[in-house]
């Protein structure tokens, strides 16, 4: 079966850094889309950022510039990589597989970790 781990997540002071990673198995990383989203008690939850398989990366923009989400497909892992952390950015953090052709970064993915919690202390 098809499973995506998150870790790295925990407590950290407002402007500091954290990187998170999820390792998948189960699939053909290398030809699957991956993508981070985070979510917040009460809310829906919320996109992040996206990998393409075949090299393209967006982010949302409240975590654009601040954020880096990469790839390593001989590993089949996809970490994400934050900056200048914000209280507001506390929430669970999830991993996203989507497989098929057309890469939609904020649409539907197939596959989902079990998540992370990211606490940021002001």
């Amino acid at each position: 079966q098809v499973t995506l781990e998150e870790s790295g997540g925990g407590l950290v002071q407002a402007g500091g850094s954290l990187t998170l990673s999820c390792a998948a198995s189960g699939l053909a990383f290398s030809r699957t889309h991956v993508g981070w989203w985070r979510q917040v008690p009460g809310k829906d939850r919320e996109w992040v950022a996206s990998a393409s398989y075949g090299g393209q990366i967006l982010y949302a923009p409240s975590f654009r510039g601040r954020s880096t989400i990469s790839r390593d497909n001989g590993a089949s892992t996809v970490t994400l990589q934050m900056y200048s952390l914000r209280p507001e950015d506390t929430g669970v953090y999830y991993c996203a597989a989507q497989s098929g052709t057309t890469w939609a970064p904020a649409g539907d993915y197939h596959y989902w970790g079990q998540g992370t919690q990211v606490t940021v202390s002001s």
